[in-house]
């Protein structure tokens, strides 16, 4: 059995959790880099009064060294086509997150949102235009008696930085083109989802399960303190909240779900021999079970592996749709899935118990098995693909694949999709040969799942 991660665990949990609503915001890096800009123009041109005709010569060769009429123009136009630049890339920004969000999925606009070179590239284009207008005021023309005043070094870097904006701007639309392409995109999911695993099922699989206890009819309810998303469960105050109360509590929401204000997502009880809780020790209690939730109005990777396999699975959905028709797709969709699945297949998954210090459960934590990560991959999948025979081909190398790594336990879940499938090759109108070819397949699946792997036959290896 796991113990808790411990509360440095937990700080970084929640560390990484801030960090990832941040990293998917636009704003953040071009609002500071607006604040850094503004601060560096109105420091350099103090600098360079200070400088003032003790400029060594050596750094002064490679400056702007024209008048104030030269400087202004160089700001000015600085300027104005840098925020005519911004435009372009917001603009372009959003495009995408519409063909993101129609080709492909909703859920997928966080992977866009949250793309450094984006960030990157705003941040440079508004930071050099209000570097630029910030130098701008500092120019003199020297009218009204006042002393002509050009700030070299500060004018200089305005330039480096517009011909900085420049090449941003070809390396942005050069990324956002690759960006694009559904291949990047899956690629990334899968990542983020691989990462997403190896922190919320670190253990690799233990040859038995945890001992947990049983609810009693005694067992309170408790309720959700608001709706939203489940995103995140803090389990060292969990833990503490059961200790405190000398209780067992048994969390009955995965993280993903969908909780709603007042209805229950979680019950406990006092361990046997304690003393029972009046009302308000219960409604304290309740409270600090509740208070280790974390909801949101979207789901996020932090802690939530289903909802890589989401955002995977809507891409093949979609794909799959007549509207769109594109199996290809699908089936490199399938692909990701297949590797992700198997790695699955040697983590510690389902129920977990937290324990005290004197070793006794004190958190039971509700987590899908592998039967419900396979049943979110497959289901949609042969619900819509099972009339395209290269889909259902893939299908069942999928669980050809799983079955050669799955784990004894779970191979009854591998036998199950394999006879949904095999219903819907059934009812399907494929012709004698195909019908044929997929047959064979099932065959092999089930020899993988005896510890046999057969070579995948002729037809198949001609799928291109």
């Amino acid at each position: 059995m796991t113990k808790s991660s411990g509360p440095v665990g937990q700080i970084v949990d929640r560390f990484r959790a801030v960090g990832d609503a941040l990293r998917t915001q636009l704003w953040p890096l071009p609002v500071f880099a607006v604040l850094v800009a503004i601060g560096l123009g109105v420091w350099l041109p103090l600098v360079d009064a200070a400088i003032g005709e003790d400029m060594p010569s050596t750094v002064s060769y490679f400056l702007i060294n024209g008048g104030p009429d030269a400087g202004r123009a160089i700001l000015e136009a600085t300027a104005g086509s840098l925020i005519t630049a911004t435009s372009l890339t917001f603009s372009l920004t959003v495009v995408t997150l519409q063909l993101a969000s129609s080709q492909f999925s909703p859920r997928l606009l966080r992977t866009f949102t949250g793309d450094r070179v984006v960030h990157a590239t705003l941040a440079l284009f508004l930071g050099t235009f209000a570097y630029a207008l910030t130098v701008l005021r500092t120019v003199r023309s020297g009218y009204d008696n006042e002393e002509p005043f050009v700030p070299h070094l500060a004018v200089t870097l305005a330039f480096l930085l517009a011909i900085a904006s420049i090449i941003g701007l070809v390396f942005f639309l050069a990324h956002l083109a690759r960006e694009i392409r559904v291949e990047t995109i899956m690629r990334k999911v899968h990542g983020e989802t691989a990462g997403t695993i190896k922190r919320v099922f670190p253990d690799h699989r233990s040859s038995t399960g945890p001992v947990l206890p049983v609810a009693p009819d005694s067992a309170v309810l408790i309720s959700a303190a608001r709706s939203g998303f489940l995103t995140g469960i803090d389990e060292e105050r969990l833990l503490a909240a059961a200790v405190k109360h000398r209780a067992i509590v048994r969390i009955d929401s995965q993280v993903g779900s969908s909780l709603v204000k007042n209805i229950p997502a979680a019950v406990g009880w006092v361990r046997s021999g304690e003393p029972s809780m009046d009302e308000e020790a219960l409604e304290e209690f309740r409270g600090d079970v509740a208070s280790a939730f974390t909801c949101g109005f979207e789901r996020t990777a932090v802690q939530d592996v289903a909802f890589g396999f989401r955002q995977l699975i809507d891409v093949a959905a979609k794909a799959l749709s007549p509207g769109i028709n594109d199996p290809t797709t699908a089936i490199h969709v399938l692909g990701h899935t297949s590797a992700l699945l198997c790695e699955l297949t040697q983590r510690d998954l389902g129920p977990r118990a937290l324990h005290d210090d004197d070793d006794l459960v004190r958190v039971i934590l509700h987590r899908p098995d592998f039967a419900a990560f396979l049943n979110i991959t497959l289901d949609q999948p042969v619900l819509y693909g099972s009339s395209d025979p290269a889909v259902i081909d893939r299908v069942l190398s999928l669980l050809q694949e799983v079955a050669w790594r799955v784990a004894e336990a779970d191979k009854p879940a591998v036998r199950e999709q394999l006879q949904r499938v095999n219903t819907a090759i059934s009812r399907g109108s494929h012709p004698p040969a195909v019908l044929e070819h997929l047959q064979s397949r099932v065959d092999e699946v089930e020899q993988a799942l005896d510890g046999v792997w057969a070579p995948r036959g002729p037809v198949a290896r001609g799928r291109v």
